[in-house]
């Protein structure tokens, strides 16, 4: 049925329409940002905050004092500094070594017709579905028989295990999408496999490379499960581990331990604020794609 001027609404109802909507969705952003921002805030204030204030007036109320003590019991005394060490060495050969694999396998996957490579996709995709618990005991005793149970190494060799399957699928779709043109191109000009990899495919898959770091570098560093499976001795373990350690050590000073929490988690938020502009243009691109 077409609606004739007479029928449609007046400028004026359509334009206060607008605006009420604009003025509630907005107003429903801001509410469910300060629900989610008010925990971050709460751990931010407890931080500084001495035990004495926190002791005598709860964790919820008002701060009545600032102080870096928190921070530094928990740096020192706590531990923090040696676990945020484990956990960087830990997560930066992680991410490089799962990168570089995943996509040398996701280059060759998404550029050669290569026999049974559906069959390959969807085994690795398949290996990230299974759940991590039903997994445990294997790899721990594995790591065992192999006599790196232990160590970072084990660590190190666990992350990039469950973590390459599902950067080979996610880059494969990112390199697939690369005009065949371009590679024909390169080849009539006399490149070879790895010069194609390394000079033509590797930069334009920058900011698919880029947003998958970030995110890898954010799952690693947060991991438990598989810390607390490997590792035993508390000088080996993570900073992830650490907090656990931390809260038992510090079990009613809650300033101590939300200082290990901000020490904790303040890694991961310079990583993405380094790459944001990356990550969200790999976002784009494979929302576009």
């Amino acid at each position: 049925m077409t609606v004739t001027p007479a029928q449609a609404p007046p400028a004026g109802r359509r334009d206060r329409r607008r605006m009420w909507g604009t003025a509630g969705f907005h107003l429903g952003a801001g509410l469910i940002s300060a629900l989610w921002l008010l925990p971050i805030a709460l751990v931010l204030v407890t931080s500084t905050r001495s035990f004495d204030d926190v002791a005598a007036h709860g964790v919820g109320s008002l701060p009545h004092s600032f102080t870096l003590d928190g921070f530094r019991q928990a740096w020192v005394d706590g531990g923090q500094q040696r676990a945020l060490i484990n956990s960087l060495l830990v997560t930066v050969p992680t991410v490089l070594l799962s990168l570089l694999l995943a996509s040398m396998a996701a280059f060759a996957l998404s550029r050669y017709a290569l026999p049974l490579r559906r069959t390959l996709l969807l085994l690795m995709l398949g290996g990230n579905l299974l759940p991590a618990q039903i997994l445990l005991v294997p790899v721990s005793r594995l790591s065992e028989l192999l006599g790196v149970y232990d160590t970072l190494y084990a660590l190190i060799g666990v992350q990039v295990g469950f973590g390459v399957g599902f950067y080979v699928f996610v880059l494969h779709g990112f390199m697939r999408s690369i005009p065949p043109e371009i590679q024909q191109a390169a080849v009539i000009d006399g490149a070879g496999p790895w010069q194609i990899y390394s000079r033509i495919i590797m930069p334009l898959a920058r900011p698919a490379m880029a947003a998958l770091g970030a995110l890898s570098f954010t799952w690693i560093f947060n991991d438990l499960l598989w810390a607390i499976t490997v590792l035993r001795t508390d000088s080996r373990m993570p900073i992830t581990a650490s907090l656990i350690g931390l809260q038992g050590q510090y079990v009613s000073m809650w300033n101590v331990i939300a200082a290990g929490s901000v020490i904790a988690a303040l890694p991961t938020v310079l990583v993405f604020l380094k790459f944001q502009r990356h990550f969200v243009a790999g976002l784009n691109l494979g929302a576009v794609k």
